[in-house]
Protein backbone atom coordinates (compact mmCIF):
# COMPACT_ATOMS: atom_id res chain seq x y z
CA UNK A 1 0.00 0.00 0.00
CA UNK A 2 2.93 2.37 0.73
CA UNK A 3 4.26 1.69 -2.55
CA UNK A 4 1.26 2.20 -4.23
CA UNK A 5 0.73 5.33 -2.12
CA UNK A 6 3.92 6.79 -2.85
CA UNK A 7 3.15 6.04 -7.26
CA UNK A 8 0.28 8.11 -6.70
CA UNK A 9 1.34 10.69 -4.36
CA UNK A 10 5.06 11.51 -5.12
CA UNK A 11 4.37 12.43 -9.11
CA UNK A 12 2.25 15.54 -7.79
CA UNK A 13 3.66 16.36 -5.14
CA UNK A 14 7.35 16.69 -7.13
CA UNK A 15 5.99 18.79 -10.14
CA UNK A 16 4.11 21.43 -8.09
CA UNK A 17 7.09 21.44 -5.72
CA UNK A 18 9.10 22.59 -9.03
CA UNK A 19 6.44 25.27 -9.50
CA UNK A 20 6.66 26.67 -6.32
CA UNK A 21 10.75 26.26 -6.36
CA UNK A 22 10.65 28.20 -9.31
CA UNK A 23 8.45 30.89 -8.27
CA UNK A 24 10.55 31.25 -4.71
CA UNK A 25 14.11 31.62 -6.38
CA UNK A 26 12.61 34.19 -9.13
CA UNK A 27 12.54 32.74 -12.38
CA UNK A 28 10.45 33.78 -15.02
CA UNK A 29 7.64 31.95 -15.14
CA UNK A 30 4.43 33.16 -17.56
CA UNK A 31 1.40 32.13 -15.64
CA UNK A 32 -0.74 34.01 -17.64
CA UNK A 33 0.13 31.87 -21.04
CA UNK A 34 0.55 29.20 -19.56
CA UNK A 35 -3.26 29.24 -17.60
CA UNK A 36 -4.31 30.54 -21.28
CA UNK A 37 -2.74 27.25 -22.95
CA UNK A 38 -4.42 25.17 -20.57
CA UNK A 39 -7.89 26.59 -20.58
CA UNK A 40 -7.83 27.13 -24.45
CA UNK A 41 -5.79 24.49 -26.09
CA UNK A 42 -4.10 21.87 -23.70
CA UNK A 43 -7.13 21.39 -21.36
CA UNK A 44 -10.19 21.04 -24.74
CA UNK A 45 -7.32 18.08 -26.11
CA UNK A 46 -7.22 16.30 -23.06
CA UNK A 47 -10.90 16.36 -22.79
CA UNK A 48 -11.49 15.20 -26.36
CA UNK A 49 -8.79 12.62 -26.30
CA UNK A 50 -9.79 11.38 -22.88
CA UNK A 51 -13.71 10.50 -24.17
CA UNK A 52 -12.06 9.43 -27.89
CA UNK A 53 -10.55 6.40 -25.63
CA UNK A 54 -13.46 5.79 -23.05
CA UNK A 55 -14.48 2.17 -23.39
CA UNK A 56 -17.33 2.95 -20.49
CA UNK A 57 -21.06 2.20 -21.37
CA UNK A 58 -22.40 5.86 -22.02
CA UNK A 59 -24.75 5.41 -19.05
CA UNK A 60 -21.79 5.61 -16.66
CA UNK A 61 -20.97 8.57 -17.91
CA UNK A 62 -23.87 10.46 -17.87
CA UNK A 63 -24.39 9.19 -14.06
CA UNK A 64 -20.73 10.83 -13.43
CA UNK A 65 -21.91 13.99 -15.23
CA UNK A 66 -25.23 14.12 -13.35
CA UNK A 67 -23.15 13.12 -9.50
CA UNK A 68 -21.03 15.78 -10.17
CA UNK A 69 -23.30 18.17 -10.93
CA UNK A 70 -25.82 17.41 -7.82
CA UNK A 71 -22.44 17.54 -5.82
CA UNK A 72 -21.48 20.95 -6.49
CA UNK A 73 -25.42 22.21 -5.77
CA UNK A 74 -25.44 20.29 -2.15
CA UNK A 75 -21.41 22.21 -1.75
CA UNK A 76 -23.00 25.31 -2.88
CA UNK A 77 -26.20 25.18 -0.03
CA UNK A 78 -24.09 24.12 2.15
CA UNK A 79 -20.96 26.81 1.66
CA UNK A 80 -23.97 29.37 1.82
CA UNK A 81 -25.28 28.38 5.04
CA UNK A 82 -21.95 28.43 6.47
CA UNK A 83 -21.11 31.85 5.51
CA UNK A 84 -24.95 32.81 6.98
CA UNK A 85 -23.79 31.56 9.87
CA UNK A 86 -20.61 33.16 10.07
CA UNK A 87 -21.53 36.36 8.76
CA UNK A 88 -18.99 36.77 5.81
CA UNK A 89 -19.93 38.20 2.41
CA UNK A 90 -21.15 35.32 0.14
CA UNK A 91 -20.33 37.07 -3.24
CA UNK A 92 -16.51 36.83 -2.16
CA UNK A 93 -16.40 33.12 -0.46
CA UNK A 94 -18.94 31.60 -1.83
CA UNK A 95 -16.63 30.04 -4.60
CA UNK A 96 -13.84 29.26 -2.94
CA UNK A 97 -15.52 27.52 -0.33
CA UNK A 98 -17.67 25.29 -2.98
CA UNK A 99 -15.30 25.10 -6.11
CA UNK A 100 -12.41 22.61 -5.41
CA UNK A 101 -9.40 22.01 -7.80
CA UNK A 102 -10.53 19.39 -9.79
CA UNK A 103 -8.17 20.14 -12.64
CA UNK A 104 -4.57 21.02 -11.47
CA UNK A 105 -4.69 18.37 -8.33
CA UNK A 106 -7.81 16.55 -8.84
CA UNK A 107 -7.17 14.82 -12.58
CA UNK A 108 -3.95 14.23 -11.99
CA UNK A 109 -4.42 11.94 -8.24
CA UNK A 110 -7.18 10.50 -10.71
CA UNK A 111 -4.70 8.81 -13.59
CA UNK A 112 -2.09 7.89 -11.51
CA UNK A 113 -4.67 6.04 -8.99
CA UNK A 114 -7.37 4.56 -11.76
CA UNK A 115 -5.84 5.39 -15.16
CA UNK A 116 -7.35 5.94 -18.07
CA UNK A 117 -10.75 5.37 -16.68
CA UNK A 118 -10.09 7.73 -13.44
CA UNK A 119 -8.87 10.10 -16.20
CA UNK A 120 -12.12 10.14 -18.16
CA UNK A 121 -14.36 10.08 -15.05
CA UNK A 122 -12.49 12.78 -13.66
CA UNK A 123 -12.51 14.68 -16.13
CA UNK A 124 -16.40 14.24 -15.97
CA UNK A 125 -16.34 16.10 -12.51
CA UNK A 126 -13.77 18.72 -13.58
CA UNK A 127 -16.11 19.83 -16.75
CA UNK A 128 -19.24 19.63 -14.99
CA UNK A 129 -17.42 22.11 -12.28
CA UNK A 130 -15.60 24.20 -14.85
CA UNK A 131 -19.24 24.70 -16.04
CA UNK A 132 -20.29 26.00 -13.23
CA UNK A 133 -17.47 28.14 -12.37
CA UNK A 134 -17.31 30.42 -14.97
CA UNK A 135 -21.27 30.71 -14.80
CA UNK A 136 -21.67 30.94 -11.04
CA UNK A 137 -18.66 33.27 -10.30
CA UNK A 138 -18.91 35.93 -13.14
CA UNK A 139 -22.59 36.18 -11.79
CA UNK A 140 -22.18 36.32 -8.03
CA UNK A 141 -18.77 38.91 -8.24
CA UNK A 142 -19.26 41.11 -11.30
CA UNK A 143 -21.83 42.43 -13.72
CA UNK A 144 -20.43 40.02 -16.36
CA UNK A 145 -22.68 37.57 -18.69
CA UNK A 146 -22.16 34.48 -17.48
CA UNK A 147 -23.55 33.20 -20.86
CA UNK A 148 -20.92 35.31 -22.61
CA UNK A 149 -18.16 33.76 -20.42
CA UNK A 150 -19.75 30.52 -20.82
CA UNK A 151 -19.65 30.85 -24.71
CA UNK A 152 -15.62 32.05 -24.91
CA UNK A 153 -14.82 29.02 -22.59
CA UNK A 154 -12.67 26.33 -24.91
CA UNK A 155 -12.94 23.71 -22.09
CA UNK A 156 -16.91 23.83 -23.23
CA UNK A 157 -16.50 23.04 -26.88
CA UNK A 158 -14.04 20.11 -25.82
CA UNK A 159 -16.36 18.94 -23.82
CA UNK A 160 -19.24 18.75 -26.54
CA UNK A 161 -16.90 17.46 -29.18
CA UNK A 162 -15.57 14.66 -26.48
CA UNK A 163 -19.14 13.82 -25.90
CA UNK A 164 -20.05 13.66 -29.67
CA UNK A 165 -17.31 11.41 -30.40
CA UNK A 166 -17.94 9.35 -27.56
CA UNK A 167 -21.27 8.98 -27.87
CA UNK A 168 -20.80 8.58 -31.79
CA UNK A 169 -18.32 6.33 -32.04
CA UNK A 170 -16.50 8.46 -34.13
CA UNK A 171 -12.71 7.56 -35.16
CA UNK A 172 -10.80 10.69 -35.59
CA UNK A 173 -7.94 10.18 -38.32
CA UNK A 174 -5.13 8.87 -37.09
CA UNK A 175 -3.11 12.64 -37.33
CA UNK A 176 -5.57 14.65 -35.88
CA UNK A 177 -5.70 11.79 -32.60
CA UNK A 178 -2.35 11.95 -32.25
CA UNK A 179 -2.14 15.82 -32.10
CA UNK A 180 -4.65 15.85 -29.62
CA UNK A 181 -3.30 13.50 -27.86
CA UNK A 182 0.12 14.98 -27.58
CA UNK A 183 -1.35 18.36 -26.49
CA UNK A 184 -3.42 16.57 -23.65
CA UNK A 185 -0.35 14.55 -22.52
CA UNK A 186 0.73 18.15 -21.42
CA UNK A 187 -1.94 19.64 -19.88
CA UNK A 188 -1.54 17.74 -16.44
CA UNK A 189 2.23 18.70 -16.01
CA UNK A 190 1.42 22.38 -16.81
CA UNK A 191 -1.60 22.22 -14.06
CA UNK A 192 0.91 20.60 -11.30
CA UNK A 193 3.57 23.18 -12.55
CA UNK A 194 1.53 26.12 -12.58
CA UNK A 195 -0.47 24.92 -9.55
CA UNK A 196 3.01 25.19 -7.57
CA UNK A 197 4.24 28.57 -8.94
CA UNK A 198 1.01 30.13 -8.18
CA UNK A 199 0.86 28.88 -4.48
CA UNK A 200 4.45 30.11 -4.27
CA UNK A 201 3.67 33.44 -4.55
CA UNK A 202 0.33 33.24 -2.21
CA UNK A 203 0.74 34.42 1.38
CA UNK A 204 -1.72 33.67 3.76
CA UNK A 205 -3.46 36.78 5.87
CA UNK A 206 -5.66 36.79 8.72
CA UNK A 207 -4.60 33.14 9.69
CA UNK A 208 -7.20 31.96 11.87
CA UNK A 209 -10.25 32.74 9.58
CA UNK A 210 -7.83 30.79 6.13
CA UNK A 211 -7.27 28.01 8.37
CA UNK A 212 -10.57 27.55 9.42
CA UNK A 213 -12.51 28.09 6.47
CA UNK A 214 -9.83 25.87 4.55
CA UNK A 215 -10.41 22.88 6.46
CA UNK A 216 -14.32 24.20 6.35
CA UNK A 217 -13.45 23.74 2.63
CA UNK A 218 -11.67 20.25 2.83
CA UNK A 219 -15.02 19.07 5.71
CA UNK A 220 -18.00 19.94 3.06
CA UNK A 221 -16.30 18.34 -0.12
CA UNK A 222 -15.91 14.94 1.81
CA UNK A 223 -19.12 14.85 3.45
CA UNK A 224 -21.38 16.07 0.39
CA UNK A 225 -19.10 13.39 -2.21
CA UNK A 226 -19.80 11.05 0.05
CA UNK A 227 -23.13 11.49 0.56
CA UNK A 228 -23.97 11.88 -3.45
CA UNK A 229 -22.26 8.63 -4.42
CA UNK A 230 -23.78 6.57 -2.00
CA UNK A 231 -27.11 8.57 -3.34
CA UNK A 232 -26.32 7.89 -6.77
CA UNK A 233 -25.22 4.05 -5.81
CA UNK A 234 -21.97 4.27 -7.25
CA UNK A 235 -19.78 1.71 -7.28
CA UNK A 236 -16.11 0.74 -7.45
CA UNK A 237 -13.81 3.69 -9.07
CA UNK A 238 -16.57 5.88 -10.01
CA UNK A 239 -17.19 6.20 -6.38
CA UNK A 240 -14.01 6.94 -5.65
CA UNK A 241 -13.20 9.29 -8.02
CA UNK A 242 -16.18 11.31 -7.12
CA UNK A 243 -14.91 11.38 -3.67
CA UNK A 244 -11.42 12.37 -4.44
CA UNK A 245 -12.24 14.78 -6.67
CA UNK A 246 -15.22 15.97 -3.81
CA UNK A 247 -12.28 16.18 -1.11
CA UNK A 248 -9.94 18.75 -3.37
CA UNK A 249 -8.94 21.76 -1.53
CA UNK A 250 -9.80 25.15 -3.15
CA UNK A 251 -9.12 25.75 -6.75
CA UNK A 252 -6.71 28.24 -7.56
CA UNK A 253 -8.96 29.87 -10.12
CA UNK A 254 -10.94 31.14 -7.35
CA UNK A 255 -7.97 33.42 -6.45
CA UNK A 256 -7.44 34.68 -10.24
CA UNK A 257 -11.33 34.97 -10.28
CA UNK A 258 -11.55 37.51 -7.36
CA UNK A 259 -8.20 38.90 -7.98
CA UNK A 260 -9.66 40.11 -11.00
CA UNK A 261 -13.41 41.13 -9.71
CA UNK A 262 -11.58 42.48 -6.35
CA UNK A 263 -13.90 40.54 -3.88
CA UNK A 264 -11.31 40.04 -1.19
CA UNK A 265 -8.72 38.55 -3.29
CA UNK A 266 -6.14 38.51 -0.16
CA UNK A 267 -8.71 36.65 1.87
CA UNK A 268 -9.75 34.24 -0.99
CA UNK A 269 -6.11 34.00 -1.67
CA UNK A 270 -5.51 32.35 1.94
CA UNK A 271 -8.00 29.66 1.97
CA UNK A 272 -6.50 28.66 -1.31
CA UNK A 273 -3.28 28.68 0.43
CA UNK A 274 -4.11 26.95 3.29
CA UNK A 275 -7.06 24.28 2.54
CA UNK A 276 -4.25 23.07 -0.07
CA UNK A 277 -1.53 22.63 2.57
CA UNK A 278 -3.86 20.95 5.30
CA UNK A 279 -4.34 18.72 2.40
CA UNK A 280 -1.58 17.63 2.05
CA UNK A 281 -2.02 15.61 4.98
CA UNK A 282 -5.11 14.70 4.45
CA UNK A 283 -4.29 12.78 0.68
CA UNK A 284 -2.55 9.88 2.16
CA UNK A 285 -5.44 9.34 3.68
CA UNK A 286 -8.22 10.30 1.30
CA UNK A 287 -6.05 8.43 -1.35
CA UNK A 288 -5.79 5.25 0.29
CA UNK A 289 -9.81 5.56 1.10
CA UNK A 290 -10.29 5.76 -2.89
CA UNK A 291 -8.68 2.61 -3.07
CA UNK A 292 -9.67 0.81 -0.89
CA UNK A 293 -13.21 1.08 -1.76
CA UNK A 294 -12.12 0.92 -5.28
CA UNK A 295 -11.56 -2.19 -4.49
Amino acid sequence: MIGQLSGILLPVLALASIGYAWRRFGFPFEREFVTRLIMNVCGPCLIIDSFAGLTLPIADIVNMFLASLAMFAVTIACAWAVLGVSGLPVRSFLPVLSIGNHGNMGLPLCVFAFGETGLALGVAVFVTTSVCQVTLTPMLQSEASPLRTLATTPVIYGAVIGAVVFAGDVHLPEWTAATIGLLGDVTMPLMLLALGNTLGGLRARRLPLALLLGATRLVIGFAVALGVAEFFGLEGIARSVLILQGAMPAAVFNYLFAARYDRDPNDVASIVLTSTLLSAATLPLLVSYALAIAG
